[in-house]
């Protein structure tokens, strides 16, 4: 379900974060349409934290730490990033105002970035919005080889280590499905989102107890 913005709404942080809260998420339709329209979808994508999968070889390539991965260190050179055309998607929905509006979350800390680094180059991450013990995954992008993927791995790693209960992937594709990613339907969703809002998760937990991708994997491994 989808609907384009009231023009008597201004559309805020705080309305954002409303929004969410609500279980709707903003996108445009392209990077030159300067408008915004609601997302509600009929069937949610969600990757369950307690069965994240990841494949043998994926695990060596974050064991062997030859990427760094990073948070909120760069914000700005994600959403560029994302903004990007990656395989399968020659068009962006990351218009201007998204670009704003989230550049205001992240300042308010409801919105953080994962940077990942082959030897000082920014080769991938993602980003997206933390509110209450839930985190709703916006965008990743790629520019070498596994970068989005390891993005992906520390992120879940940091979600379990924080305390969050659901991460939102909003829509599910076959590359989501090789992680675990299911679709569940609204009213389920509606479930999952209104447990995960109680209580807070801590984004950076996971900063106190990893250092290196063995660490990552060990808290992936871990009984929470």
């Amino acid at each position: 379900m989808a609907n384009r913005e009231s023009a008597h709404i201004e559309i805020t942080p705080e309305v954002l974060l409303k929004a969410y809260a609500c279980g709707i998420f903003p996108m445009a339709e392209s990077a030159e349409d300067p408008s915004l329209h609601w997302i509600e979808p009929d069937l949610r994508g969600i990757i369950p934290l307690d069965r994240f999968y990841v494949s043998s070889r994926l695990a060596r390539t974050v064991r062997s730490d030859q990427f760094k991965v990073t948070v909120n260190r760069d914000f700005d050179g994600v959403i560029d990033g994302c903004a990007e055309p990656q395989p399968g998607r020659q068009r962006t929905w990351i218009n201007e105002r998204i670009r704003s509006l989230y550049k205001k979350l992240h300042e308010r800390r409801h919105c953080h970035s994962l940077e990942v680094y082959l030897d000082g180059e920014l080769v991938g991450g993602l980003y997206g919005v933390a509110l209450g013990r839930a985190f709703f995954g916006e965008s990743m992008f790629h520019r070498t080889r596994d970068a989005s993927k390891v993005a992906l791995v520390h992120l879940v790693a940091r979600l379990r280590a924080g305390g969050f209960s659901l991460l939102d992937t909003q829509f599910v594709t076959d590359h989501l499905k090789t992680f675990g990613a299911i679709e569940v339907p609204r009213r389920q969703y509606h479930k999952l989102l209104e447990a995960s809002l109680s209580g807070e998760g801590d984004f950076l937990a996971l900063d106190k107890r990893a250092r290196t991708g063995g660490d990552v994997l060990a808290q992936l491994a871990a009984v929470n």
